[in-house]
């Protein structure tokens, strides 16, 4: 018989029979025992250095930082901080379960993390065009109420803060579709809560099922355009974000006789040109509203009777229009009549700076005289200041001085006036105006060959 030592186990030498004896432990420098982390855990200092600001950083960056004295990690996938590992979380996240549609998109969902100065709440929305003006925020009385448009859908966050504070800032990263609120602390103490959570808090729903919010909004200033259209420049109140995207409108409401009465208007810019230079944060807290007053109008004369200091409510945008729909566009039209120019000062402004492949943009606007073309100089400047521009009037009731064209919208007019600058350019036609004109043109085009996607109406 052969003679076979018994098997043993662990192996001699192995890391099991090293350690059979009895753990080994690593003694710790001072000041880093698990207590005193859990005490610098809990200061509320800002250990990062970014003052409770995330920073994006791509795959390529984080793969740099690799070394024992690096201290990087990536949370979610989609935002980092340097020396994560002091950053301090407090995590109040989403945490319930929502069904979800077939076509509804990823519900968001928050959490949040606090410096000795800040609080910070990142929102994943998961969409990659993100932008600050898709997010509404109003601070007041200890309440926060931040709204985010995703698509056709509206995500609430309501929450009465457990501590005040001074005031906030929003972020919004197209890259991630993270937004960032910054709460600037009113005092530098610890928060162990958020807040409390109030009803429709964590919300998901269509934007046509959330009630329209309003905020109340003083009158600033009041210049005269022309002999019936003024431009309203209301003020936010204070502890307000709101931006109102490219061909997106408010609702004014005042009280007539008791009564509540509402009417929708399109923000303009305060001026057609302006100085990109010059524009300052502080161009935000104003919004600038283009009113033609009816004398027998239920609305406007109410509104005409405003002095400075006067307040109306506005609500939070509404509205369909994307602006990645005129991004890669080569010819765009925009067919207006009277106040129905309004939608297109900002859309106007819009592709002349970001649509790269335009070639040409021609404002075709309908008045009944020329005291009522609205902003003429100002248009009259913009196709001289831009060679891609063109404005056409066109006047109803002209003076027998007018030697421009006239007569009102017809297959003939506009057969001549959208012509595309080459046979198969991406175009894209923008409507405005009472119903019927709106109705009678989208007939025209799509006489003309003008597909339903080529087409875009923005109703009064």
């Amino acid at each position: 018989m052969l003679n076979v030592p018994a098997p043993s186990f662990p192996v001699p030498s192995s890391q099991q029979r090293v350690s059979a004896g009895g753990r080994n432990k690593t003694p710790l420098k001072p000041g880093r025992s698990l207590m005193d982390w859990i005490k610098v855990k809990s200061s509320g200092k800002d250990l990062t250095g970014l003052k409770g600001r995330l920073i994006e950083v791509t795959e390529e960056e984080l793969a740099k930082h690799n070394k024992k004295t690096d201290c990087w990690i990536c949370i979610r996938g989609g935002k980092s901080t340097e020396n994560a590992g002091k950053e301090i979380l407090n995590g109040a996240f989403s945490n319930s379960k929502h069904p979800q549609e077939a076509d509804k998109p990823i519900h968001p969902r928050y959490d949040w993390f606090q410096t000795d100065s800040t609080v910070t709440m990142v929102i994943y929305t998961k969409q990659k065009d993100m932008s600050s003006d898709r997010v509404t925020v109003d601070y007041q009385e200890n309440i926060l109420r931040g709204e985010i448009t995703v698509g056709d859908y509206s995500y609430l966050l309501l929450i009465e803060l457990s501590h005040p504070i001074q005031n906030f800032e929003v972020n919004a990263s197209g890259r991630t579709g993270n937004v960032e609120l910054i709460l600037q602390k009113k005092d530098h103490n610890v928060w162990k809560s958020l807040g409390q959570s109030l009803e429709g808090h964590d919300t998901f729903i269509k934007n046509s099922q959330r009630g329209i919010y309003y905020r109340k909004c003083r009158l600033s200033s009041l210049t005269e355009i022309n002999h019936n259209t003024r431009l309203f420049c209301f003020e936010l109140p204070q502890g307000c974000h709101l931006q109102v995207p490219v061909g997106h409108h408010v609702y004014l409401k005042i009280t007539i006789s008791g009564i509540e009465v509402v009417k929708p208007y399109t923000p303009v810019s305060q001026a057609l040109i302006t100085d990109l230079l010059k524009s300052s944060q502080d161009n935000e807290q104003y919004l600038y509203m283009m009113i033609k007053i009816y004398p027998n109008g239920s609305f406007t004369p109410k509104i005409d009777t405003l002095a400075i200091g006067d307040y109306v409510f506005v609500s939070s945008p509404r509205g369909c229009f994307r602006t990645a729909q005129v991004e890669k566009m080569e010819d765009i039209f925009l067919v207006a009549a009277g106040t129905g120019f309004t939608p297109m000062v900002k859309l106007l402004r819009h592709v002349l700076n970001r649509a790269s492949n335009l070639r040409k943009v021609k404002l075709i606007f309908f008045n009944k005289t020329e005291n009522d073309i609205l902003w003429r100089e100002q248009l009259e400047n913009l196709c001289l200041t831009d060679k891609r521009f063109e404005a056409q009037f066109i006047l109803s009731e002209p003076s027998d001085l007018w030697t421009g064209y006239k007569g009102q919208i017809s297959h003939s007019l506009l057969s001549e006036a959208v012509a595309r600058s080459k046979k198969d350019s991406k175009v894209l036609t923008c409507i405005c105006g009472p119903n019927g004109f709106i109705d009678q043109g989208t007939r025209f085009l799509e006489g003309l060959g003008f597909s339903q996607e080529e087409i875009f109406v923005f109703r009064e």
